[in-house]
């Protein structure tokens, strides 16, 4: 693994060397390796998420090595650079007709795409549903056993390559139409209401106590989070700006599915 690091770092400080067949090759380990689940993009640390930026600059430098080919799937055609990823069957992942899962990223047994879907570099972890349209990005890192419902958007990085990519830790409920981009951090389960929007900017507000807390760029572990708004004073006036409001918080419990219908009902969060 260290010999390849070194290969893509010298090959990222000299693009002409991407014409040779050995850093190509390298290349397209490092690619095959995501596909895998051998390394990732981004990993828990004891400091939060360490981003693998060697792994970023192979993905980054992984499509001007490729050539746009013709893939034919059935009835249905597609030109990229990019393969898609094969053997689900073997790999215990139920993939729904119109899922498309693109060849370096990685599914871990027990995922269900419906029609969907996952970018290369992104990590999908075990019993996670990708429900109906739902888009998860280059590098985006989804624990295990989210709900990612219908029209969710989880948003890809590739650069620059310190950016930590979007990411959704265990036990998550994210709801439809909900879009979270720019690296923002959903921790572990957390429940989103419907049309909540994350970025590194949005103002997380915790309205559950006397004064107000606000985060940026991270929901807390276990909050329940619906869609708001604050007023925020321009030049032509005074305008609502777009928010998100934590309203409570998640039980702690071994059932993580009754735990979750709790949080929808108390806080009568709609999906």
């Amino acid at each position: 693994m260290e010999n390849l690091r070194k290969l893509i770092e010298i090959v990222w400080n000299d693009r002409n060397l991407l014409k040779d067949s050995k850093y190509q090759d390298a290349i397209r380990q490092v690619i095959d390796l995501l596909d895998q689940g051998k390394i990732r993009v981004a990993e828990p640390s004891t400091d939060g998420w360490l981003v693998n930026e060697w792994v970023k600059k192979a993905v980054v430098m992984y499509f001007p090595i490729q050539k746009m080919e013709t893939i034919e799937v059935g009835p249905f055609e597609f030109h990229d650079k990019i393969p898609l990823k094969k053997e689900y069957q073997k790999q215990g992942v139920r993939v729904v007709p119109h899922a498309i899962a693109r060849h370096g990223s990685f599914l871990e047994s027990g995922v269900i795409m419906m029609p969907s879907y996952v970018n290369i570099g992104a990590y999908v972890g075990s019993g996670t549903m990708v429900d109906t349209w739902a888009t998860v990005g280059s590098c985006a890192q989804i624990g295990s056993h989210v709900h990612l419902s219908g029209g969710v958007g989880i948003g890809g990085v590739l650069e620059p390559l310190q950016a930590t990519p979007t990411i959704i830790e265990d036990n998550c409920f994210i709801g439809s139409r909900c879009i979270i981009v720019e690296g923002a951090v959903i921790e572990k389960e957390a429940v989103l209401g419907a049309n909540v929007v994350i970025t590194k900017s949005t103002r997380i507000i915790d309205v559950t106590g006397k004064e107000p807390i606000t985060y940026k760029g991270r929901v807390p572990a276990r909050s329940v989070v619906i869609p708001g708004t604050y007023t925020k004073q321009f030049p032509a006036g005074e305008y609502q700006v777009s928010c998100a409001l934590i309203i409570g918080k998640r039980k702690e419990s071994t059932d993580k599915k009754v735990s979750l219908n709790e949080a929808l009902r108390d806080h009568s969060v709609a999906v």
